[in-house]
């Protein structure tokens, strides 16, 4: 009955997927590397009226299309009108882009979706009740370590109308959040001078002499002045910040700088502003402490981060066996015990690199992903879910391997380098997806930096996470006040079996939030299949030859039925369209976060809470029940008319990575608050309390 269920999950798991699935429209020929498709911000326009229209690109993974000026490779996109008589077509509005270094040039443009909006405007003497088609032959470059031109024809119809309708809300709310990334004219005025092989370009700001940015980056509207593939510094002046760049081969001819300034405020908060700068005189900038200073105070606090990760709630079940096998050496051979702890700490410190590693990879090769992805995997959930399981069955001792040496020894307690090493392992792929106090910072730096910048902090997050064991292992005082082995150790160990269940339980709950009931169904079969294989096992064992075989034969049918769960676990998943648009967290209605939904409350000068979670996060669970479930925060949020966004991480998602990204974090939690009308977000704590999410929204 129990295969049977579980193989016939084969059969439904692929009806299911595709019943879910929505295939989107695309105008784009197959094979293209962009899609492509005209969005008008509303289908009727009025006679002598104009209507946006948005050139949407969607742009596959790793590839790239270019800004109005492409940098020192590359074309940009262009759009050839073809429209009815007395109809005429703007200038595109290009977003401000990224900087896209292919060493040794730099190049500018766009990755992911981009909306380059071009304004159409009807003729005054246009007919009321007429339907006119607006035709355009966009052509694009699109590069990755190869280029490729693609082009394509696309029309869009608009009615014209004595009275248009507004348009559609969720319409409005994506024009607003990709004209919020247009460059505006900069309030202040710019200079800039030319020395020393460098190009130190000033923004006259007396606020932002006061409160300077994080960060700024410049890209010109024409090539030669400088060289931004070069790295570029940010410094302070008493006139306002100063973004040191080097000289390019037209530098010194130049008499002005123009294009878009990209301003990342503290907070990480964007905003792009057009500037005209003249040459002339710059007071004398000071600069910050080097990267490597940088990169010092970073590993810092990966390192004190690491050993709090080992108080985590997640953690602690793997870290007691670790305890109980160091309590079984305390009186015995010490060098055995000192080679187990750097045994331990190596696994500990090689899996964090190999994590970290991982997320460099994968992040340069395009996908949008953080800290704790792993967790993102219904399949590695199940996974790991179903090893701390049969961790936990060992203990209980539902079964053993040969020669008394447990299965969960082998991994956890078994004498030697080989059990240490991957007990570390094991603890380190538990521990991942949980964040601690002063990890954001510093994971949050390395991920935005060069890869053995990257590697070092994870290094130090290692090394914190792995010290406290080593230091048990070196020091025979420590080891002097552990009780002596004995009974006590038996019942101990099958006690820890119990955290091992409640840790199983747990992941089987976030793989139910990523995969739905299939998933759940599968990876309960998986269990109940472990079980039974575990117990076949032991109870043949000590059969005669015959019986000896069949109970073998079993108990591998009931593991390979068990690893067959994670293939069916891998295709399940929970439909977009099954999420529903309001839902309740902590017991206060909200909302699934979007960029446009989140510019369309800002628009309407309303005060906005963005929670970035997961179900996966134990943190965000405990600051959830803590933080954010008491009547009094839920009435101040009512009064207040507070929008309530979540963000939730539990499945990956792009908008919700780059959402962290903005605000220097690889991972969750992060709690953000929107004052009405302010121009960023105040950022809270990792742990939050309820008196400082009283305080943050003004109560």
């Amino acid at each position: 009955m129990m295969f049977a269920l579980l193989f016939g999950l084969f059969a439904v798991a692929p009806a299911m997927a595709q019943s879910d699935s929505r295939k989107g429209d695309s105008a784009t020929a197959p094979g293209f590397k962009v899609q492509t498709r005209l969005v008008p911000e509303s289908g009727e326009v009025a006679p002598g009226g104009s209507v946006t229209i948005a050139f949407e690109q969607v742009i596959q993974p790793t590839w790239h299309t270019y800004w109005s000026n492409a940098g020192e490779a590359g074309y940009p996109t262009t759009l050839d009108w073809t429209l009815p008589p007395g109809w005429k077509a703007g200038p595109i509005a290009w977003p401000y882009p990224k900087q896209l270094s292919v060493p040794p040039l730099m190049d500018y443009g766009y990755e992911g979706t981009v909306w380059l909006l071009v304004k159409v405007t009807a003729p005054a003497d246009a007919r009321p009740g007429t339907i006119v088609t607006l035709k355009t032959h966009a052509a694009w470059l699109v590069c990755q370590t190869l280029c490729r031109p693609e082009d394509t024809v696309l029309s869009v119809p608009v009615s014209v109308s004595a009275d248009p309708v507004a348009p559609y809300a969720t319409t409005e709310a994506q024009f607003a959040a990709w004209r919020a990334k247009l460059p505006a004219k900069s309030p202040w005025g710019a200079r800039f001078d030319v020395h020393d092989g460098h190009v130190d370009l000033l923004l006259a700001s007396a606020p932002l002499s006061a409160n300077p940015p994080k960060a700024m980056a410049f890209f010109p509207f024409a090539e030669g002045a400088v060289d931004n593939a070069k790295p570029s510094r940010l410094g302070a002046s008493q006139d306002g910040p100063v973004l040191r760049m080097e000289a390019g081969r037209k530098a010194a001819s130049a008499t002005a700088l123009r294009g878009v300034l990209v301003l990342t405020s503290q907070d990480n908060s964007q905003q792009a502003l057009e500037i005209d700068a003249q040459k002339g005189d710059i007071p004398s900038p000071h600069f910050d402490a080097r990267p490597e200073q940088s990169l010092l105070v970073a590993m810092l606090l990966a390192l004190v981060g690491g050993l709090i990760l080992n108080l985590m709630p997640c953690v602690l079940p793997i870290l007691a066996m670790k305890a109980l096998a160091i309590a079984r050496k305390a009186h015995g051979d010490k060098r055995e015990a000192a080679t187990e702890g750097f045994a331990y700490g190596a696994g500990a410190v090689l899996s964090f690199m190999a994590l970290g590693l991982a997320v460099v990879a994968l992040r340069a090769g395009g996908s949008q992903v953080g800290w704790g992805f792993q967790l993102q995997e219904p399949a590695a959930v199940a996974g790991f879910a179903l090893l701390v399981f049969v961790v936990g069955l060992n203990l209980s001792g539902v079964f053993e391997l040969s020669s008394g040496v447990m299965a969960g020894d082998s991994l956890t307690r078994k004498s030697g380098w080989a059990g240490a090493f991957f007990t570390g392992v094991l603890a380190v792929a538990v521990a991942a997806p949980c964040t601690a106090p002063f990890m954001a910072a510093a994971l949050g730096y390395a991920l935005t930096q060069a890869a053995w910048r990257a590697l070092l902090v994870f290094f130090a997050l290692g090394l914190g996470f792995a010290l406290p064991f080593v230091l048990v292992g070196l020091m025979p005082g420590l080891l002097r006040v552990l009780p002596k082995p004995g009974a006590w150790m038996l019942r101990f160990k099958q006690v820890l079996a119990f955290p091992m269940y409640g840790a199983a339980v747990w992941l089987v709950w976030v793989l139910s939030k990523e995969s739905g009931d299939i998933g759940l169904i599968a990876v309960l079969c998986a269990m109940i299949a472990l079980a039974f294989a575990a117990w076949v096992w032991t109870a043949s064992r000590e059969a005669a030859g015959r019986w000896r075989i069949a109970g073998a034969v079993f108990a591998a049918l009931g593991l390979l039925a068990a690893l067959s769960a994670l293939v069916v676990i891998a295709k399940a998943s929970v439909s977009p369209a099954a999420a529903a648009e309001h839902i309740e967290t902590a017991g206060i209605p909200c909302e699934n976060y979007s960029d446009s939904k989140l510019a369309q409350y800002r628009a309407a000068k309303r005060p906005v809470f963005v929670d970035a979670t997961a179900a996966w996060c134990i943190t965000c669970l405990v600051n959830e029940r803590v933080a954010l479930s008491g009547d009094t925060v839920h009435a101040v949020f009512a009064s207040k008319h507070i929008a309530y966004l979540l963000a939730d991480w539990t499945n990956r998602d792009a908008a919700i990575t780059r959402l962290l990204e903005s605000h220097g974090r690889s991972g969750v939690p992060l709690y953000l608050y929107y004052a009405p009308g302010s121009a960023d977000a105040v950022v809270l704590p990792q742990v939050l309390t309820e008196a400082e999410v009283l305080k943050t929204v003004g109560n």
